[in-house]
């Protein structure tokens, strides 16, 4: 088997893992992939926390910061510089876990008789690290590749030496990526992983992570909660800065998914890379200053943001608001910076949600390293805090030889070469003694700041369904090789991961504070805190509990919040203001959807909310307000007596009848001289009384239309012109037939134009005008109706011809009269006298003709009102036609011209 050393040096993944397993003891598998990750990745801690126990659980944490990069060439094996520096943070973290642990281990109703113990050790930020960790934790090597000697010994009897003991379930790990990772290598052993800070949407899938559970809700959940606040503050412009991973891209496409169609756009999104966090947070500086945007949405981890902060502080970026992820939203380091208050001023953000632990300041403070000799954490941490070595320390440096035992052991057997190691060891200066009186209980830093536990509170809930998997497995009466009452249950020594994974699957958590809470595969219910950060008197930032989320409600308390401005005036963010009601939105051309223009509504629509797409008609019977922003019943428009135009009309129509019956009096007073009696003096003023009545008849259609009103305006229009046309026919017959008879045998003419036959005539003509407007009347009068069809704020209120032929037949009457009269006229126009009436008459129907024949298109093509004035202008033109060309002459000669009133004057050719 010497070439699996080889071999796993160039592809060290699970499949050889478990061909090493299979063809080899499970022990021998796991040492030969230590020895060969150490030769490559052996930086990281010595350190560990441990305690045996009848059941051992692991716990991988990041206790160390991550080593800065370093450049890898391709001429020897990827090497890295040793994490340094205790994160406070971190070791509370570990604390949680072994104070839940200690909790149940004085729990006599939870696993009574039963001692749990663990092993704490760090992954330094680095998922090859924290795999080397876990398959440490796995094979029953608790120090990993920096052992002491006394450890090695673990590799030939697990569990009989102190951290040697294997354990069936890791807690763990703090990122996705390591959690996937260790789930892929995990997986085909069915050792349970439980994260309480693997946010990955991804690792909800049951088929390809069966073994992963996690006291943190998916990153869907608070991607979610930041659409439903952005949708709620109405931000629909937003720009956005993401960490270039899963967790940052995953995040991004979640929230884009769910402000699909709700008018939120993204109008950047910016990557940053941990590698190039300074060039990035500068790129992603200079692009939110250029955005017009107000809002940034920020997934990314606290330390990448503070670098984008700082950027942002240089160039006096100080009015955006951001919308912070988990991953930064309660970060002290960027809370308590001076340098970046201003720009962080207002965050709102979804944090972890956060709980109280009872008696965990308390379990905190009490901690001291002479109390526990083997927690090399706490060692560290007590010489940071206090300056000091506690106790009896031995020094820190270690052999090279300690690190080398394993791997000689394996090289007997594997042939596995260890030249690779290197020659250095960590040394370490010594501190003076601690003098015993050092305590916790008056320091005032993260690690014993227990306002806000939220990992913390995660690791001990992680702890607590360990717990209860446990319990279900050790009271199960039906477990395998069961004999007599409940034997094996009893017995923790018997349980294995896969048993472990089977009762996670089912584990119902009551902690003891009552809280409850299960695992929806690999997820517990989600709930959140929404926090805002706000200014405090000192300069710096404060975090403040505005909401909670649970599941895909949110509470918020918006009177809690301040904004980036420092007021309670939510900030606006939109590439366009939402269109006001009576306009309705336009696109720009190649812009985003949030992007658009405001098109007043046509007439006749309306839209009465903000943002509205579309404009709507309103009903038949109803018209737009001026606003555009409502409808309103159409007001009932007719040609009234107030308005100009109706009293225009109404004035001609007086003023005609006025003059008409100035001729008829001036034509009465001067009856007896030659120009009056001349062609029939009485039809003369039958001619004005019906003239009279055209113009009066004009003011039936003005004014509100009724059913009698509509009935009488026809009829009287009707009449009143075939009176006036008949008198002018028979005043032309009478002229023509008066030089007719002048002609050789013509005498017995003028028997059949007497005075009473000129009467008949006119009654006959008029008659037949009668009946025709009686039958019309009769069978389909004109009714009152509300003319729709012409679009605008008013509906028409007309006579509408129910009977169109009815109408005709008045008209065509008229017309068939009038045109005859116009014909004889033009045939006696040339007559031998000085006074020749037929002229008069031919030029007066001419008028008449054409008045009538444009009166026809302008009728039908007038919209609502003015068809009404359309015909009113006719009768009038016409009716002035009339008078002026057939009695304007004689007038003139009667008042101005009296020695042409003579019959000698009329009768001269």
């Amino acid at each position: 088997m010497s070439w699996f050393p080889w071999l796993l040096t160039r592809w060290p993944s699970s499949a050889l893992y478990l061909l090493l397993i299979s063809v080899g003891d499970r022990q021998t598998g796991l040492e030969v992939i230590q020895a060969v990750q150490c030769t490559q990745w052996a930086a990281t801690s010595s350190k560990s926390n441990f305690q045996d126990g009848d059941m051992v659980i692991g716990g991988l944490f990041n206790l160390y910061y991550t080593p800065s990069a370093v450049e890898q060439g391709f001429t020897k094996l990827p090497h890295y510089k040793p994490c340094t520096g205790l994160d406070l943070m971190s070791l509370k973290n570990t604390y949680a876990m072994v104070f839940a642990l200690e909790e149940i281990n004085r729990n006599s109703t939870l696993l009574p008789g039963v001692k749990l113990g663990y092993r704490l050790l760090d992954s330094c930020f680095n998922s090859l690290w924290a795999l080397q960790s876990a398959l440490s934790l796995i094979g029953g090597d608790a120090h990993s590749c920096n052992s002491t000697a006394s450890s090695s010994a673990a590799y030939d009897q697990p569990g009989e030496k102190a951290g040697g003991q294997s354990v069936p379930l890791l807690i763990g790990a703090a990122s996705s990526t390591t959690t996937l990772i260790l789930s892929r290598i995990l997986g085909p052993l069915s050792v349970p992983l439980i994260s309480y800070l693997a946010s990955c949407p991804c690792l909800s899938d049951r088929y390809k992570f069966p073994n992963v559970f996690r006291t943190i809700p998916s990153d869907l959940y608070q991607a979610r909660a930041m659409a439903q606040l952005a949708i709620r503050f109405r931000w629909t412009w937003i720009g956005a800065v993401v960490i270039n991973n899963d967790y940052g891209n995953l995040a991004i496409q979640t929230f884009q998914k769910e402000t699909q169609g709700k008018g939120v756009c993204l109008e950047f999104i910016e990557t940053v890379g941990r590698e190039t966090i300074l060039i990035d947070a500068r790129r992603a500086a200079l692009k939110i200053q250029a955005s017009t945007a107000k809002v940034i949405l920020i997934f990314c981890w606290y330390t990448d943001v503070k670098k984008v902060f700082l950027e942002l502080a240089k160039i006096h970026v100080t009015d955006r608001q951001f919308l912070a992820s988990e991953a930064w939203s309660t970060s002290d380091e960027i809370l308590k910076d001076l340098a970046i208050s201003k720009v962080a001023s207002g965050v709102l953000g979804v944090a972890i949600r956060s709980s109280k632990i009872p008696g965990f300041e308390n379990y905190l403070r009490s901690l001291h390293p002479t109390r526990r000799p083997d927690d090399d954490f706490l060692r560290e941490f007590w010489e940071m805090e206090f300056g000091c070595s506690p106790g009896a320390t031995q020094s820190q440096a270690v052999p090279l030889s300690s690190y080398l035992s394993p791997l000689k052991k394996l090289n007997n057997r594997l042939n596995v070469s260890t030249s690779s190691l290197s020659n250095k060891s960590l040394m370490k200066a010594s501190l003076p003694p601690c003098s015993g009186r050092e305590s916790l209980g008056e320091v005032q830093n993260h690690f014993t700041d227990t306002s806000q536990l939220r990992v913390a509170y995660n690791v001990y809930l992680a702890v607590y369904a360990a717990a209860h998997a446990l319990h279900s497995l050790l009271s199960c009466p039906n477990r395998d090789s069961s004999s007599g009452r409940n034997s094996s249950c009893s017995s923790s020594k018997q349980i294995k991961p896969f048993e472990l994974l089977q009762s996670l699957n089912t584990v119902n958590v009551t902690t003891p504070q009552g809280e409850m809470f299960y695992f929806e595969g690999a997820d517990i219910p989600a709930k959140y805190d929404l926090v805002n950060w706000q200014n405090t008197p000192e300069g710096s930032l404060k975090l403040v509990l505005i909401g909670r989320v649970d599941g895909f409600d949110i509470n918020l308390n918006e009177s809690a919040i301040e904004w980036n401005s420092g007021s309670n005036q939510v900030p606006a963010s939109v590439c366009s203001e939402s269109c006001p009601p009576g306009t309705r939105k336009a696109n720009r051309k190649g812009k985003p959807l949030c992007c658009f223009d405001c098109i007043p509504c046509a007439e006749g629509e309306i839209s009465n909310e903000t943002g509205s797409l579309l404009c709507e008609r309103c009903p038949s019977e109803f018209w737009s307000n001026v606003e555009q922003t409502a409808c309103i019943p159409r007001q009932l428009d007719f040609l009234s007596f107030n308005e100009t135009l109706g009293i225009t009309l109404t004035t001609a129509a007086v003023s005609g009848a006025a003059v008409t019956t100035a001729v008829f009096v001036l034509f009465l007073y001067y009856r007896q001289t030659p120009v009056v009696r001349a062609n029939n003096s009485e039809l003369s003023f039958l001619l004005l009384l019906s003239l009279k009545l055209c113009f009066l008849c004009s003011l039936v259609f003005i004014g509100r239309p009724s059913v009698w009103t509509c009935r009488f305006q026809q009829a009287a229009f009707g009449i009143s012109f075939v009176l006036c046309v008949s008198c002018l026919l028979v005043k032309t017959l009478v002229v023509l037939a008066v030089f007719r008879s002048a002609r050789p045998g013509a005498g017995a003419l003028m028997k059949w134009f007497g005075p009473g036959q000129q009467r008949g005539s006119v009654c006959l003509f008029t008659s037949i005008q009668i009946i025709i407007c009686a039958t019309w009347l009769s069978l389909s009068p004109p009714v009152p109706q509300r003319d729709l069809g012409f679009q605008g704020s008013k509906v028409t209120l007309e006579c509408a011809m129910s009977s169109v032929v009815g109408f005709s037949l008045v008209l065509s009457y008229i017309g068939l009269l009038a045109c005859t009269c116009l014909l004889l006229a033009f045939f006696t126009r040339k007559l031998p006298d000085n006074f020749n009436e037929a002229k008069l008459i031919t030029f007066s129907m001419l008028i008449f003709c054409a008045v009538w024949i444009a009166f026809v298109p302008a009728y039908i093509s007038s919209p609502g009102k003015y068809v009404v004035a359309v015909e009113i202008f006719a009768i009038l033109a016409s009716s002035y036609g009339l008078l002026l060309c057939i009695f304007a002459p004689k007038c003139f000669i009667i008042i101005l011209k009296p020695e042409k009133n003579t019959k000698k004057h009329l009768m001269a050719r």
